[in-house]
């Protein structure tokens, strides 16, 4: 048995293990160690044969056939998402819509909310942490709107300056949208703060929860965020799938993000009239299959524990750390001692894509480049990093073979 922590469930971490087919391969000749779980996670066997069973057993469209395989896949779609509003704890399950993962929720956003809501000299306030998709959607919106973006500064240990952020807030800050962790760096940033000193201005907040939702305790309600975006392939869940909480005022006053089929209640040549939340926001036919393959993803995070994950993840964290710093030349990025199971680093004088290429070699799936955070690279003046992220199912035993490889490059450049 693996000891997790002091008062928290113990768990095999080889059983988890065999929950993963995919982890159980050569690659290269070598076994497989898979630590780019931060671009996507695994996926347990319950979601690969849920989705298996939908399309051999009841693989029809939803809400319109009357029909029984229309029925059943109807329900169990709609039973993702009442799982979904309980994993987040939002107040309505309406408050849940469906769609294909965080980048797709912050567009949503910025295309109905911005559009109806921001205007000529607003203001719009993000981080320097984040990802292009919390980046590139606003500065479309700025553009269009005539409203600009204000940036939060960060600091050397990877973390927002947080009394820069409140000198940006004033009466013309109408949306604030920063990430609950990094992906570059795994900084878990203080969203509740955040959110509240953001509500003192009357501006609405949206959380990009890509990198939080496998990891972290998330209470809608608690944190009161206006919008929260994730995506399931990150959290054990499918590819091409995710999802958008938002307060029910704030859906309802927003304007259609497509249209189409399902999003309607009426339509003539003369005028549409469109359907309830959330159903107003998913036009045409959704990604039937892996939404209900979520709800096992979901099932799965949920059974082990959100506290036993992130307290093993961290032990698992905290090991790499400590092995990383003792080989020559390498230098932690975003060393924030508030973190998830994000271990970014460079060597000096290695390039990290070359590092990229031994580590493979060796079997071992990191991630290197820019990570889709080319300012946050700019601000450190890299070109990027080496990103090992873990999850439930690595080892002290997979990371022991990181290190051992990682000190083989380091002595072959030098040779």
């Amino acid at each position: 048995m693996t000891e997790i922590s002091s008062n928290i469930k113990k768990f095999d971490v080889e059983e988890v293990r065999k929950l993963f087919p995919v982890l159980h391969q050569k690659v290269n000749g070598k076994p497989l160690v898979y630590f780019d779980n931060a671009a996507t996670s695994q996926k347990p066997i319950a979601v690969i044969e849920a989705l298996k069973t939908y399309y051999k057993g009841y693989n029809a469209n939803i809400h319109r056939g009357i029909h029984t395989l229309a029925e059943k896949a109807t329900k169990a779609f709609e039973d993702t998402r009442k799982r979904l509003s309980s994993f987040v704890n939002s107040n309505e399950v309406e408050e849940i819509i469906f769609t294909k993962g965080t980048t797709e929720s912050i567009n949503l956003v910025a295309s109905s909310y911005g559009r109806k809501f921001i205007n000529e000299d607003d203001e719009i306030i993000i981080s320097g942490l984040e990802h292009h998709s919390n980046i590139v959607p606003w500065q479309l919106l700025a553009e269009e709107k005539g409203a600009s973006i204000k940036v939060i500064n960060v600091l050397e240990d990877g973390t927002l300056d947080f009394d820069h952020f409140k000198s940006l807030l004033s009466d013309r800050t109408k949306l604030v949208a920063v990430n609950h962790a990094s992906n570059s760096l795994g900084t878990i940033n203080p969203i509740k703060e955040i959110i509240a000193v953001a509500h003192e201005v009357g501006a609405k907040v949206l959380i990009d929860g890509a990198q939080g939702t496998a990891h972290l305790e998330i209470d809608v309600q608690e944190l009161d965020c206006d919008f929260y975006a994730l995506s399931a392939h990150k959290c054990y869940g499918p590819t091409g799938v995710g999802a958008l909480y938002g307060k029910r005022e704030l859906l309802e006053a927003m304007p259609p993000y497509q249209g189409g089929g399902e999003m309607i209640k009426e339509v003539s040549f003369e005028k549409t009239t469109f359907n309830d939340i959330p159903y107003k926001f998913e036009a045409g036919t959704p990604n039937i299959g892996d939404v209900v393959a979520f709800k096992y993803a979901l099932d799965f995070i949920d059974d082990l524990g959100k506290e036993n994950i992130a307290s093993y993840e961290h032990e698992l964290y905290t090991y790499a750390r400590e092995k990383a710093l003792t080989i020559p030349g390498l230098r932690i990025i975003g060393d924030s001692s508030n973190k998830v199971s994000v271990l970014s680093f460079v060597i000096d004088g290695v390039h990290p894509f070359d590092i990229g290429q031994m580590l493979d070699a060796s079997g071992i799936a990191v991630r290197t480049g820019h990570h889709c955070t080319q300012p946050l690279m700019d601000h450190f003046q890299i070109e990027g990093t080496i990103r090992a992220s873990f999850a439930v199912y690595n080892t002290k035993e997979e990371i022991d073979r990181m290190i051992e490889a990682l000190q083989r490059v380091v002595k072959f450049m030098k040779a």
